[in-house]
């Protein structure tokens, strides 16, 4: 019988153009191209040229740290380029696909015989290890670790977040192979939402299954860590997005990496909100071709408008976004006395505007002003509203902005993400970058426990 945790703080923030339907495959783009930023704190070291021909699943880079860390291309080709930016700084590095694929052989294996360090061992000369994240720091994982737990969220509750129900039809014998080779590592835990029914996630095998029932940021693996295994100093848990799970269990059943997965096209200034699969790495050019309602006055996101990274359609797929999503950008915006007026299409937590009456169903078409420019911090208990961890979170960010490392271990900077803070973010009258904030301090304690 599965845990039921009921959350009460959060916020569900209802976005106009929720992606709908079945899902529906993409023909192949032209240009593939996998991007190092993806993979928080990995320095990359590129281990191919321009002009190397490779097969899907050889790596491209590995992690200049942790060497035998590698990351595999999404598809078979030929190295186009490596595109570096400021400082040498590895932006891209792009293959262009062949007609016919070819996939580098990694060998069937049957999971249940397989030892902890065998997973493991397999998916480091795979290229699929630098999927996993870790906790603390929130960064890719380290292999020599030993994770207490590992924790695979299936609900996503941001705004305009794809449903995983739907990608996982289809899949459900690839992500029960996964997260049986997970349970081989450590303790899995499976936390699902209370309004999923897909027996795939109800009755998982060798994991514990918990069920979340709350507003955003339910969803969040950091969230659900705090609720089930808190970490504590020196503590690691590895945490792994639900399509990776799949990337992995289709590993051990084919001997091959496929890096398709189903991303949901969203967002009001999109045509036709729809699913479609892609490989991880495919061009924003060619997933978004004539789906735009307009080139002018649009915010491109690589995800969701709450996590996601502000895009354009020379960028490409991420390898952990499940969402591309596009909502008006606001620069041409004309509201005379608009503080004055009712703002019946506007939305307020704080019920400031006369649209609450509306009911919680509403959806609403937000755009991208902040509305406001950064002031100086009110401890008002707004973060505490809608953050669902036993963390004062007002009281952390103070820290980690003195840069008090002691305080800021003291006040549970271990177990939380970025994205824990992006709902608290939302509602933040003093319109501070607490993503930035809480990336800034993790990377400041990463450093100085190095």
């Amino acid at each position: 019988m599965a845990n039921v945790i009921k959350l009460r703080k959060g916020l569900d923030i209802n976005l106009k153009g929720k992606a709908k339907g079945e899902r529906r495959r993409l023909g192949p783009a032209v240009e593939y191209a996998l991007t190092p930023d993806s993979f928080t704190g990995v320095i990359p070291k590129v281990v191919v040229h321009e002009g190397d021909t490779v097969k899907a699943g050889d790596a491209l880079f590995v992690n200049k740290q942790y060497p035998e860390v590698k990351f595999a291309s999404p598809v078979s080709g030929t190295v186009a380029e490596v595109l570096r930016g400021e400082r040498r700084k590895v932006l891209f590095v792009k293959v262009k696909a062949d007609d016919e694929q070819q996939y580098a052989e990694f060998g069937q294996k049957n999971v249940d015989a397989l030892s902890a360090d065998e997973v493991v061992q397999t998916l480091l000369d795979a290229g699929l290890f630098g999927y996993i994240n870790q906790l603390p720091y929130a960064v890719s994982a380290n292999p020599q670790s030993k994770p207490k737990a590992i924790f695979v969220s299936a609900l996503r509750d941001m705004p305009l977040a794809g449903d995983f129900e739907i990608e996982l039809k289809g899949n459900e014998l690839a992500f029960q192979t996964g997260l049986s080779a997970l349970s081989k590592v450590a303790k899995t835990f499976l936390g699902i939402g209370s309004k999923q029914k897909s027996e795939t996630l109800t009755s998982a095998k060798n994991v514990e299954i918990n069920i979340f029932d709350g507003p955003c940021p339910a969803g969040n693996v950091g969230v659900q860590v705090n609720h089930l295994s808190p970490v504590n100093k020196g503590e690691v848990v590895w945490t792994v997005e639900p399509t990776s799970v799949i990337f992995f269990g289709r590993l051990f059943l084919t001997g091959r990496v496929d890096l398709t997965r189903t991303v949901a096209v969203a967002g009001s200034e999109i045509t036709s909100p729809e699913y479609v699969d892609v490989l991880v790495g495919t061009s924003l050019d060619h997933i978004l071709n004539g789906k735009l309602k307009s080139s002018e006055h649009v915010r491109l996101i690589n995800g969701n408008p709450l996590t996601g990274k502000i895009t354009d359609m020379a960028d490409y797929l991420g390898a952990h976004t499940s969402e591309v999503t596009a909502i008006p950008e606001g620069d041409n915006a004309d509201e005379m006395f608009g503080w004055m007026l009712p703002r019946t299409k506007q939305f307020s937590t704080s019920h400031s505007y006369f649209s609450w009456l509306a009911g919680k169903n509403r959806e609403y078409d937000l755009d991208a002003r902040i509305k406001g420019g950064e002031r100086h911090m009110i401890m008002s208990g707004e973060y505490d509203k809608v953050l669902p961890m036993d963390i004062y979170g007002e009281y952390l960010i103070k820290a980690i902005i003195a840069g008090d490392i002691d305080k800021m271990e003291q006040l549970g900077i271990y177990e939380v993400a970025p994205e824990d803070f992006a709902v608290a973010e939302f509602v933040d009258s003093s319109k501070l970058e607490l993503q930035k904030i809480v990336r800034n301090g993790l990377n400041m304690l990463r450093k100085e426990n190095a």
